[in-house]
């Protein structure tokens, strides 16, 4: 199988900011691949490369084979692309908005109906209304149709679903599953980590690096250190009396629990969560729980990024 992108040591940077530093990796044809990290990881940089919108600095960087210097009207033609935030002409209507994408890249909307069917027919019945006038589920919808109403070879979308309710979500990632399924490739970028389980291989990136790439599943398979789940009332006391253990390496809040990684890889969870466990009662936490767990990607995020904050860990 050949690769749909390929990076190699891609580096940008803006005045004293370096926005992409030695960045290299490769996205088969048809894979669905994420990028996952904080703003300002340099995942908008990368996309606008990609895209040929900027140029880099030092490094080279191919889709379907072209190079986005040499080769940026082809690549242009070939490519589908949803950027960041709402990107469409507000004053036009669903109709026109999606006529006008299929106009400039020569062809219309019936030659690429087939493709985004599934989707389009889902705002269709609003196809008189101003884009400006939808929800954001369907403003959505709408700028997704209008990537891929040329029917592109590969699909690049800079943090599609920021600011969309759960269901839109949902509903959006479903979307992306039944397009992945008739062989388009999509590189996705994402600040979530329940998106990024939907990926075949993140790439993990913090300040323009890549920290990992792996399939989802994989990522947290390779965390270091013992982990343990604590949950119990008070919980910003229990954070204190953790990070107070002297054998603590890191203790962060998720959600309604706090995750406790200890120093000592040689010993065993369970032994560990014992005395955790004995401490936090003659602390006076009687009512704390604690259990050993599997780490995930955002524990694994956390720990390459030697403590900074995480992606947002929300629920689908």
């Amino acid at each position: 199988m050949s690769n749909a992108v390929e990076l190699r040591s891609l580096s940008k940077s803006f005045e004293k900011v370096k926005a992409l530093d030695d960045v290299s990796f490769d996205v088969a044809e048809g894979e669905l691949f994420g990028l996952v990290g904080p703003d300002g990881a340099g995942k908008t940089t990368l996309f606008r490369i990609l895209t040929t919108l900027l140029v880099p600095d030092k490094g080279s960087a191919t889709v379907c084979g072209l190079d986005v210097v040499k080769d940026l009207w082809a690549i242009r033609s070939r490519v589908g692309y949803m950027p960041g935030g709402f990107a469409l002409y507000p004053d036009l209507s669903v109709a026109e908005n999606l006529e006008f994408f299929a106009a400039v890249f020569g062809t219309t909307v019936e030659k690429g109906y087939e493709l985004i069917a599934p989707i389009y027919r889902q705002i269709e019945p609003f196809k008189d209304r101003r884009a400006e006038a939808l929800s954001g589920g369907m403003k959505q919808k709408l700028a997704l149709s209008c990537a891929l109403v040329h029917r592109p070879d590969i699909l690049l979308l800079d943090e599609p679903t920021t600011g969309v309710d759960a269901v839109s979500r949902r509903e959006f990632w479903d979307q992306l599953g039944n397009l992945k399924a008739s062989g388009l490739t999509i590189v996705v970028s994402t600040p979530y980590m329940d998106e990024a389980l939907r990926c075949d291989r993140v790439a993990l990136i913090h300040s323009g690096k890549i920290l990992e790439i792996d399939p989802p599943g994989a990522v947290g398979r390779r965390y270091p250190l013992p982990l343990l789940s604590v949950t119990g009332g008070e919980r910003f006391e229990l954070l204190r009396a953790l990070r107070e253990f002297p054998e603590a390496h890191a203790v962060y809040l998720f959600g309604d629990e706090l995750h406790y990684t200890d120093k000592r890889a040689e010993v065993s969870a369970q032994a560990i969560a014992a005395e955790v466990q004995e401490y936090l009662a003659q602390r006076g936490h009687t009512d704390a729980q604690v259990a050993p767990i599997s780490a995930g990607i955002e524990d694994s995020f956390m720990e390459l990024m030697g403590g900074a904050p995480p992606p947002t860990a929300a629920a689908a």
